[in-house]
């Protein structure tokens, strides 16, 4: 199950977006847009089954882990190996305002996490009403996609992007989709029922192995969009991943259960926080583009991050 569900992330992310390239053409969306919604959602769709079901059976360290690491890799892992690929350009409203709005998202949970509105015992965690609260920012999210669509070129790559009917596209994204959510399903459930045996603790398996698992529909996904060089679709796929991640699927994980939250979990926020940073400073620096140079460090960084997290236990 492990192997078949590698097998089809693989071909569920090219299906994916082969159809989100075309459906962008044929419905003239930029890529940006196509991004940030429909793919951004299909690819974190392993990260909300895991989530919900994790929820739902009490491993809150395993819910939280899997969104914080899983935007740890995006950022660093995916964004860095996309990079390497082919050099990223990035538009000016993903520099002034997605990218932010993710740092922001990041800042609100770690607030949400470590104040508490209605308990008196002084415990962290993450409630129905910080639930709630971050289910109202990922709407105001949507609004902003919604109004930025409108004002969004059609820049589609017309080498790489091909015209068919919009219901053949569509019939591409679900069946892209039921792979990737299949595919990410079997690998995280093999790695998780390993990783158990050996006795590692619930955090280090959703920051590491379950994070990297539910990851790897982002990875091929936005590789494969460098590839085509449709590298609106590459970057607005892990930053609208990880808006998606911290808002809709970790504030529907607190509504279902409340999580408590762990002081050690504020070092991953922070390190979020600052992979966000690294990237709008290399944006900077290089007037809107990733270069491989990013590629290299934010590989350097996260390989860091991981052994910080073996030290941590």
């Amino acid at each position: 199950m492990f192997l078949l569900g590698f097998y089809l992330l693989i071909q569920g992310a090219r299906i994916l977006v082969k159809g989100a390239i075309s459906l962008a053409k044929k419905l003239k969306i930029s890529d940006l847009v196509v991004g940030l919604t429909i793919v951004s959602l299909g690819t974190s769709f392993p990260e909300l089954v895991i989530n919900l079901t994790a929820s739902i059976n009490g491993n809150s360290q395993i819910a939280i882990g899997n969104i914080l690491g899983s935007n740890v890799a995006n950022l660093l892992l995916i964004l860095g190996v996309s990079a390497l690929v082919y050099p990223l350009k990035v538009q000016k409203s993903t520099i002034l305002s997605e990218i932010p709005f993710s740092i922001v998202a990041i800042l609100l949970v770690g607030y949400l996490a470590n104040i508490d509105f209605l308990d008196t015992s002084h415990h962290l965690y993450l409630g129905r009403l910080d639930g709630c609260i971050m289910l109202l920012f990922f709407f105001l999210f949507m609004a902003y996609i919604y109004s930025l669509s409108s004002d969004q070129p059609n820049t589609t790559s017309e080498d790489h992007a091909e015209i068919t009917s919009t219901r053949k596209a569509f019939l591409w994204i679900f069946l892209g989709c039921a792979a990737l959510f299949l595919g990410g399903r079997w690998v995280v459930n093999g790695a998780v029922s390993v990783a158990t045996t050996l006795g590692l603790s619930e955090s280090f398996i959703g920051l590491t192995i379950v994070a990297i698992g539910t990851s790897l529909p982002e990875l091929v996904t936005s590789v494969t969009a460098a590839l085509k060089k449709s590298t609106d679709l590459a970057v607005g796929n892990v930053v609208g991943s990880n808006i998606f991640n911290l808002l809709l699927i970790l504030g529907l994980s607190a509504i279902i259960k409340p999580l408590p939250f762990t002081v050690a979990s504020n070092t991953d926020i922070m390190t979020i926080v600052f992979s966000s940073v690294l990237l709008l400073f290399a944006l900077t620096l290089n007037k809107g583009s990733i270069k491989r140079w990013f590629g290299w460090v934010s590989l350097v960084v996260y390989l860091a991050y991981i052994l910080f997290l073996v030290s941590r236990g």
